[in-house]
């Protein structure tokens, strides 16, 4: 017969959160097994090892886990610098993963299939909080556990192109031609983008990563075309704030991929919603909807589809969760962060309240506990498990006692049918009576001058200088 307290705390995933709840799980004596589907620590982040993040080490590094970095000698970056993926993965989440206090309760290769409780179904109440979970993996092995920490992430999980959340027409006809979010254009992926035209389709800091790549490859290499697709009328939310950015590296990056579109190094089609793709002699002709019903069609040889991620809620399906309907995030958070309505607003301190469901001991942290929601920062992430694991502990005070230090950048105004849309929030600087505060996240900034927009039946504008 199992009894709870002797039982372990199974994380799901070794990204940073979740060896940020592995480090302090340790600090607080707790016994725990990290599941890893990959075969090492960052198995995600390495995969956009090339992108270098616009959030300084200091909010990049869990504060228990530099506490047991520091005990073993670790010699720390400069804070003030900016990490690559690869920087990340390797300079912090590997030297972390090695620590003995970690090591020996890592476990790579790890899929998980399916939670549950063990003997019990979803429908079973009697008994249910004294149960055991049950964690299946992929390769038919079982664990029990105390309590599950689901920090699995949704890397795996893209959104599609269609614009009404259901696969374009064609979508799954494509994927030869078809890129996910952050591809190696400059590097590894190279050949597939060298004097071709690649359409990006997407308004987050995913796309202009690879806009700006894109755009230094067309550079280089003649007969490389950029093309950039929104949905809403106004780039507003990708450019960001600026210099009024506290991450300045944030405001950069906007900066300059406006520089890019100004110049029409790269092309930019606003009202773009795509509805139907199908292969037409070795490229991909893009057939666009319009609000009035309307469509045209673009054709181009690969599109990066950079239209974010949704969690993965099926692992947990005999679980008792209770998601927000719009956000998929728990009912408590989803308010607190839905780009409905706080696209410009502060992501307030949360934690293990706001990250509860009915079924006691489950918690989905990190980027999985945003649902939908793009504004997710690692540092969030580390104020979660911090919380969680404090209640796990048994200490309440600590873990209801939730602060957060976040970057923050202009204001934005509190109109409501400015923020609707999720990619317009932003207008001229807002009175102190109109400001809902700071945003935290990718989306807000300010806009103060208008940019020329390209029409979809336009010719590419020519010119291939560097910025």
């Amino acid at each position: 017969m199992h009894t709870l307290d002797n039982l372990p705390v199974v994380i799901i995933g070794a990204g940073p959160t979740g060896l940020a709840a592995a480090a302090h799980l340790h600090e607080r004596g707790l016994t725990f097994t990290v599941l890893e589907a990959g075969d090492t620590p960052g198995a995600a982040v390495r995969q956009w090892g090339h992108v270098r993040v616009f959030s300084p080490w200091r909010y990049n590094i869990d504060p228990a886990a530099r506490r047991l970095l520091d005990e073993a000698g670790w010699v720390a970056p400069d804070l003030e610098t900016l990490p690559t993926g690869a920087e990340l993965a390797g300079d912090y989440l590997q030297p972390l993963a090695e620590l003995p206090q970690l090591k020996p309760h890592l476990r790579y290769g790890a899929r998980v299939e399916a939670i549950s409780r063990l003997g019990l179904d979803r429908l079973r109440t009697a008994g249910r909080d004294t149960t055991p979970f049950l964690i299946r993996l992929a390769d038919g092995d079982e664990l029990v556990a105390r309590a599950v920490i689901d920090a699995s992430g949704t890397w795996r999980t893209p959104n599609v192109l269609g614009a009404s959340g259901l696969p374009a027409q064609g979508e799954a006809d494509v994927t030869a031609y078809l890129e996910h979010a952050l591809p190696d254009v400059l590097g590894a992926d190279r050949d597939r983008f060298v004097g071709r035209h690649t359409l990006v389709v997407g308004a987050g800091h995913s796309a202009a990563n690879t806009l700006l790549s894109l755009a230094e490859l067309a550079a280089a290499e003649p007969g490389t075309e950029v093309t950039w697709a929104i949905r809403t009328a106004n780039p507003a939310r990708t450019y960001g704030g600026g210099d009024a950015d506290a991450l300045p590296a944030r405001g950069a990056l906007g900066a300059r991929l406006r520089a890019h579109v100004d110049a029409g190094r790269i092309r930019l089609l606003t009202g773009f919603s795509v509805h139907a793709l199908t292969p037409a002699d070795g490229r991909v002709a893009v057939v666009v909807r319009h609000a009035d019903g309307g469509e045209e069609s673009i054709t181009v040889d690969r599109i990066v589809a950079a239209t974010g991620f949704r969690p993965d809620h099926t692992i947990a399906a005999e679980l008792r969760l209770d998601l927000d309907p719009v956000m998929g995030a728990t009912r408590a958070l989803a308010p607190l962060i839905d780009p409905n309505e706080h696209s410009c607003g502060t992501v307030p301190p949360h934690g293990v309240d706001e990250l509860a469901h009915p079924e006691s001991g489950y918690y989905a942290v990190g980027m999985k506990s945003y649902g939908r929601a793009p504004t997710f920062l690692m540092a969030t992430g580390y104020e979660q498990v911090r919380s969680v694991v404090a209640a796990l502990a048994g200490d309440w005070v600590a873990a209801r006692d939730v602060q957060l230090d976040l970057p923050e950048t202009g204001v934005c105004t509190s109109n409501p049918a400015d923020s609707a849309s999720g990619d317009n929030c932003c207008g001229p600087t807002p009175t102190a009576e109109s400001a809902r505060g700071l945003s935290t996240g990718i989306s807000g900034g300010l806009l103060s001058t208008p940019i020329s927009l390209i029409a979809l039946d336009a010719t590419p504008a020519g010119g291939c200088c560097a910025s």
